[in-house]
């Protein structure tokens, strides 16, 4: 955690303040009664790291901002949170079913409809897509932050926040085009001085090669043996995809580097610089 953006920086707590305020609007709508919801930029000391039975949601920015986040719910809370949205008094020994999952989702699509409204004054117009995800993200998360959910039935429920590099680097990005726009040269200079650049410089970024991909029937893949090949989309000679968090980074010439791939770049894609 220590080598990750501070979530007490100016547009994460902006983010965050939205999202401790949507939980607070939804929840307190189905419960009759206000809920207390807050954001906490460090890791509490009291909660576990991620467990198998963690239920991850999806989410997808596009418009105002772009790029991937990811939230991670413990069993606890999944129950917790779906007993309060059927209008069930809490019972923390019940097993978690498919049906408390489902109920999960929905509650948290509800929540980032009102995060959606209220990030336009901060990002302008934008779309939030959340569905659940199958495990935990493949990309490494640039800023992490936990939603704290005062429940008068139980103890404090915590939702763990990922974002990704992308979404990161377009908060900051979107905010500068906003001052822009809007005249504000002081606020984007002040910005620049202030080392923001020099700090998103030392984000650590995952990127992935992309040889090619290839569409499989169901019964393909349950037909896949060792020693099987699969043929992909792409010929030999052509350049292969340099990914960085799913998007288009670059594209160049595999080569060999001291025993390790590499790769030679050709050419950068349109709209990643």
């Amino acid at each position: 955690m220590t080598d990750l953006p501070s979530s007490s920086r100016p547009e994460i707590a902006s983010f965050s303040a939205v999202w401790a305020e949507s939980f607070a609007a939804v929840l307190g709508k189905i419960r009759g009664s206000p809920v207390a919801c807050d954001f906490l930029a460090e890791h509490p000391s009291d909660t576990s790291p991620g467990a198998e039975g963690d239920l991850w949601i999806a989410g997808a920015f596009s418009a105002g901002l772009r790029g991937e986040m990811s939230l991670r719910i413990s069993p606890p809370t999944v129950l917790r949170l779906a007993q309060m949205f059927l209008g069930e008094p809490a019972d923390p020994s019940l097993a978690i079913t498919a049906d408390h999952h489902e109920v999960m989702v929905e509650l948290m699509r509800q929540v980032g409809g009102i995060v959606a409204t209220g990030l336009k004054a901060h990002w302008g117009e934008l779309q939030l897509h959340l569905e659940r995800a199958p495990s935990a993200p493949s990309w490494a998360a640039s800023a992490i932050f936990w939603i704290r959910i005062q429940d008068p039935d139980a103890p404090a429920l915590l939702v763990e926040v990922h974002l990704s590099a992308a979404l990161f680097a377009s908060m900051r990005s979107e905010e500068r085009e906003t001052a822009v726009s809007e005249g504000n040269t002081d606020v984007v200079d002040a910005a620049e001085n202030t080392g923001n650049l020099d700090l998103l410089r030392d984000v650590k970024l995952g990127v992935t090669l992309r040889f090619g991909s290839r569409r499989l029937l169901l019964r393909e893949v349950l037909d896949l043996t060792p020693g099987a090949v699969i043929e992909l989309d792409r010929q030999v000679q052509e350049p292969v995809d340099l990914l960085l968090d799913g998007r288009l980074l670059a594209r160049g010439e595999v080569v060999v580097v001291e025993g390790n791939y590499g790769l030679r770049i050709s050419e950068i894609a349109r709209g990643s610089k």
